[in-house]
């Protein structure tokens, strides 16, 4: 099994309880791009799982809009077990694929490396969950 090379903002991976190794993305950091940085400084220090609650939270509502980097970004976060969430691939392959289909470079890379890590059934789901983001995004468009 190999060493686990992804580097979050944060520097910190969280274990993965799962079989399979997740695949060794050495160029997969969050981009934090759409995150304001006024939105995590203030007269007080928050804890980091507060700050890491936040920053997914954030990165959800922005996703809810439609920006690219937070899709990439939740990919990210689902793929390493980062920022307050679970590893799930399921989650990451659906971001990743939103990120892709929307032109996203990287996300492409790494739809591509995390569905070798997936059955045909997981991919299915993560395809399933995705259209019905888009779905649900049309629907709050409208």
């Amino acid at each position: 099994m190999g060493i686990n090379l992804l580097l979050t903002m944060f520097g910190k991976v969280r274990g993965v309880s799962r079989r399979r190794r997740l695949p060794l993305w050495g160029y997969q950091t969050m981009s934090t791009a759409w995150i304001k940085e006024a939105d995590f400084q203030g007269p007080y220090a928050m804890a980091d799982e507060t700050a890491e609650d936040l920053l997914v939270a954030s990165c959800l509502a922005a996703a809810a809009q439609g920006d690219i980097s937070a899709y990439y970004d939740l990919g990210v976060a689902y793929s390493t077990g980062s920022h307050g969430v679970d590893c799930d691939l399921i989650e990451a392959h659906k971001w990743f694929n939103l990120a892709a289909v929307a032109g996203h470079a990287e996300a492409q890379l790494c739809r591509a490396d995390i569905a070798d890590e997936m059955t045909a059934r997981e991919i299915a789901e993560a395809q399933r969950r995705a259209r019905e983001w888009l779905s649900a995004a049309s629907r709050r468009a409208a």
